[in-house]
Parts: C-alpha cells; structure tokens; sequence
C-alpha cells in the first residue's frame, strides 16, 4: 500500500511499462474460460481460434515489438487480448462466475459490515476495512495461481482478511494513511463542489462487496463524498458499471440506505475502461470531470494500482493499494523502485541458484527482497536491466541508477 501527496491536480504520468507478460499461460487460461462459455454457440472452437490467433500475435511482438502498435507494455498487450476475444465472439467469459461470486459476496456482506462496525477505535477499524480490500482483491481471476487456488477450494473472505501476511508489508504506507484519516476527512466546505474520493475498483465479487464498498461506506458515513469508477465493457473478472450499479441496488435497505449510511454522496461512474488496467489519459468525460477537483484519489489492485499508475502523480492525496501473488521465477515479475529507493543489489549462489537481493527504502524503514535468478538470465547493460525468457516466462529486474 503506497500513499503519496504530490503537487500536480492531474496525472503526470499514467501508464507505467511492464515489459512481457506471462504469455503461454494467459493463452492457456483464457482458453479453458473462454471454451465453458454456454452463452456462445461452438465455444470450443472459437476459444481455439482466439489461442491462435493472440498466440501468433505475442510471437510477432517477440521477433518484432512494434508490430502491433507499439512496445508490448501491460495496456498493449491486455487490449490486444480483448479484441481478439471480441474478435472470435466472446464478450464477457467470466460472467458466470462472476454471478455467482457476487450472490455469495452480497450474503455476507451484512455479516462483515456488522462486524466492522462494531470496532471502536477509528484506526483500529480503518486498518480492518484496509485488510479488508486486500482480502477481497485475492477474488483476481486473472492471476493464475489465485485462480487455481479458487477453482480447486473456494476463498473465505474472513480468512483470508484473518491470515493476510504480517506488517510490515512491502510497500507499507499505513500508519501515514491512518494519519491522514485521523486529522481529515476529505470533505470541503459545503459551498464548494465536486469534492470527492474517487476509487478506481477492480474485481467483481468479494473485491467490491466485501472489500471496497465496505470502505467507501466508511467514507461516507464520515462526510465524503465517493466516486467508484468502474470498467465500460467486461474484462476477465473485473466489475463493470452495469454491474456495480446492479449490485448497490441489491445491497440497499428498506430505506434506501447502504446499512444505515445515505448513500446520497455515492456515484458510480463509467471509467471509459474495457481493461483490467487503466490509462488515465483516456478516461470517459464525465471522470474527467468529476476527478478535476478530488480529494482522494485511489487505484485498487494489481493492474490499475501497481502494473499501472503505479507512479501516477496526483495534486491530491492518491493510495495504490493492491495484491500481489508471489511469483517467483516461473512467472513473470518486475521490480522497478526507482534510484532514490535502492539502496542495495546484490547477487549471490545459493544451493547452486543465482539469487537477486535487493534492499529498498519504504515509508516504515528499509527492507530486502529476494528471489532466484532465471538461469537463462542475461544483463542487458543498455537498459540495465536483467531479462530472461524460457517457455513463455518472463524475468525483468530494472535496477535504476545506484
């Protein structure tokens, strides 16, 4: 979780490269999704067609990275899947499982309202709707090793808030967050408009019921009024705008209400988005315009949070907040901090495995990441960088100036 309060009101920078990604298995995994599609007549042969089709494309950008429009950044290659899947007539794969995700997401929401309602200590509370985000952001079927996990156990959303790993994490800007929280509210005078915390939401399912409408009941309910910014078009699991609308309208009282909170301040909005990662460049107007006097700005999840707008700059408080599965070597990975948070690289042989240790400077102090070292790795002392590709995996380390 980063926090950052920068001096630009728009986003300086809104995409951020992430190299090739895991291409093999996200053919594979599209595949199989896109072949159970009972809404589309001869899905198994379509799914083909698109396997084919995106993989020859991902060959091109290997012998030729411009071949398709532009280097192979996340956006690039995520908008080249979807119009391939629209291409072969699939429109939303995922809609199944999301369905039924949210059904069991919006029975329990009750429970986990109630239950973080009864906390008293404003701090305490505000650290249980944060695990909270990152519980129900497991809910990632475009991770492939979540999505293994899901398919084969179910996820508990209260256990995983439960057995989050112990703090401090990675990138861990709580304690300024909770700051923050505690000495403002994000609210302006009444007399001027357009004061709200945008939140740029993810994945259908326990993502938004049990994690990010949680929070932004929270905000409301302390006086801000709150924007949820959500995909036009289907893009693997994540919420879309018809959808969102669809499930806060299920999730209303007797009274109209979000469990007692008004939810008057509430909006929901079309991102202009049909990605699981955003450009901010290219959002629909009426964000545009609503974003151009924010208070709180909030990117949620691994595409838009971290694989992208990850070094957004904002003129306005902005959290990136987002899961990260644990990749190792076998997936693809980056590791970008920037020259003034590197404070260390080194290499060294263990068990006979070249391991990258790289300690950084974050908000709670320094800390140290490590990982193996692909043996097909190479340094490519024009980019700096270290880069390996074996099987359709990718390895990228961007070690920035020391």
């Amino acid at each position: 979780m980063s926090m950052d309060a920068s001096p630009c009101r728009l986003a300086k920078t809104s995409t951020c490269p992430c190299g090739a990604i895991k291409c093999k298995m996200v053919i594979e995994k599209t595949e199989k999704r896109a072949e159970s599609d009972e809404t589309v007549p001869e899905a198994k042969g379509r799914a083909e067609k698109f396997a084919q089709r995106y993989g020859e494309i991902l060959e091109d950008l290997k012998k030729d990275p411009e071949s398709h429009g532009g280097p192979p950044y996340c956006i690039l290659l995520c908008r080249l899947r979807e119009q391939v899947l629209r291409e072969v007539g699939f429109r939303d794969v995922f809609k199944k499982v999301k369905d039924e995700e949210n059904a069991k997401a919006i029975s329990l929401f009750p429970n986990v309202i109630n239950l973080n309602d009864a906390i008293e200590d404003s701090e305490n509370r505000l650290e249980t709707l944060v695990r909270g985000i990152f519980a129900g952001n497991i809910f990632d079927l475009g991770a492939a090793q979540l999505a293994e996990v899901f398919s084969k156990d179910g996820l508990s959303f209260l256990a995983s808030r439960q057995n989050l790993v112990p703090r401090p994490w990675v990138i861990d800007d709580l304690e300024a967050f909770k700051l923050k929280w505690t000495n403002k509210s994000w609210k302006k005078a009444s007399y001027i408009c357009s004061n709200f915390a945008i939140i740029f939401v993810d994945n259908s399912g326990a993502d938004i019921i049990l994690g990010i409408l949680p929070f932004a009941r929270e905000l409301l309910r302390r006086g801000t009024q709150v924007v949820l910014a959500a995909n036009d078009l289907p893009s693997i699991n994540d919420v879309t705008y018809t959808e969102l609308v669809e499930i806060v309208s299920m999730l209303k009282d007797e009274n109209g209400q979000l469990m007692g909170v008004d939810i008057t301040n509430l909006f929901i909005v079309n991102s202009g988005n049909d990605l699981p990662v955003i450009d901010l460049s290219s959002v629909s107007q009426e964000l545009a315009y609503l974003a151009c006097d924010a208070d709180l700005v909030i990117m949620e999840g691994n595409g838009r949070g971290i694989e992208t707008n990850l070094y957004a700059q904002f003129n306005c408080d902005s959290i990136n907040i987002g899961l990260m599965e644990d990749r190792g070597s076998e997936y693809y990975w980056r590791l970008d901090l920037g020259s003034e948070r590197i404070k260390d690289l080194k290499l060294s042989n263990s068990n006979g495995n070249i391991v990258v240790k790289v300690e950084f400077r974050g908000s709670g102090g320094l800390y140290t990441y490590s990982c193996p070292l692909p043996q097909d790795a190479d340094f490519d002392q024009r980019s700096d960088r270290w880069v390996s590709s074996n099987n359709g995996s990718f390895f990228e380390i961007t070690l920035g100036k020391r």
